[in-house]
């Protein structure tokens, strides 16, 4: 390698990556718009830092990229990458750590943002509206359903159950073992989950199993005061059959920080939407993960190039 290595950071939509490490001793070029064919931006490119799944990186990418020599994502995993098609093409792939707790802190807000109508009294307040026009849907007492038992899912029960919710539980594998230390009910189905809950919140991984698995099914098992949130990965829910109940007012509402095509285009029809509050996935968007996934990037780069790689997915 003739000079430093050539460096591209993609998807740096707050323009954040350089200020949040010492990127010195590397040529660095940062994108902030979201490419919808990378390609021709990364032609030299001998190493491609990415933020989360906002790019895949499948194998015909990587058979236009013949400079690549390593990909550095941000967390570790990343289902947008083909592993394969990397190690076929002779591309180390790397991660960087992740903190749990934004994820959580984010469901919070939306579920918050729901109950208490925030968009709409702030609206109201900004623009000169009515002084109070909503009554906010008490937490207390109120049953909070959770779709995935995972750190996340945990994480979230115990704040419900701070709220003093009832919280009850769910995925294919869960069990009461699991649950009930935290005391957290088991429900013995994904509908009867569903059918229970004042606000549903979407915690799972997505897989095979999961892809589709909130169709319009267990949508109709919502009740009509329900509300559902997913901060996990949009394609777990049929995306037609939550518009329809969304439209049609089956459900009170939806807090959603994920969608199938990202950035949402402008003429989608969740945004015409007033019962929905939705954030531009943001999960992982904070301070201190920021901080994270762009230093460990930069030690992934100098491991490299000392021929030691770190972090390898």
């Amino acid at each position: 390698m003739i000079g430093p290595m050539r460096c591209v950071v993609l998807d740096d939509y707050q323009g954040v990556a350089l200020a949040n490490a010492d990127w010195s001793g590397l040529d660095v070029t940062v994108l902030r718009d979201h490419l919808p064919d990378p390609a021709a931006e990364l032609a030299e490119a001998e190493c491609v830092v990415i933020m989360r799944e906002r790019t895949p990186f499948d194998a015909a990418l990587f058979a236009r990229l013949p400079r690549l020599k390593l990909l550095i994502t941000s967390g570790m995993r990343n289902a947008a990458i083909d592993l394969d098609a990397a190690r076929a093409h002779g591309v180390t792939v790397c991660g960087t750590g992740s903190a749990k707790t934004p994820p959580t802190e984010l469901t919070w807000a939306l579920i918050l943002g729901l109950a208490r109508h925030l968009t709409v009294e702030n609206a109201a307040f900004h623009s000169g509206g009515p002084w109070q026009s909503t009554v906010g849907v008490d937490l207390a007492g109120r049953t909070l359903g959770l779709l995935g038992f995972g750190h996340l899912g945990k994480a979230v029960a115990r704040v419900g159950r701070a709220f003093g919710m009832d919280v009850v539980a769910w995925s294919q594998n869960l069990t009461a073992e699991r649950v009930e230390p935290e005391g957290v009910r088991l429900a013995p189905g994904l509908h009867d989950l569903l059918a229970q809950s004042d606000f549903a919140s979407i915690h799972l991984a997505l897989s095979d199993r999961t892809r589709g698995l909130v169709d319009a099914a267990a949508l109709a098992c919502l009740k009509p005061s329900a509300f559902l949130v997913n901060t996990s990965r949009a394609p777990i829910v049929d995306a037609a059959a939550l518009l329809e109940v969304l439209r049609e007012r089956r459900i009170a509402g939806a807090g959603l920080d994920v969608f199938e095509v990202e950035p949402l285009p402008l003429t989608d029809s969740l945004r015409g939407l007033p019962n929905v509050l939705a954030t531009p996935h943001l999960g992982y968007v904070t301070e201190g993960n920021y901080r994270t996934y762009f230093t460990e990037a930069v030690e992934d780069v100098h491991a490299f190039l000392a021929g030691e790689p770190i972090r390898q997915l």
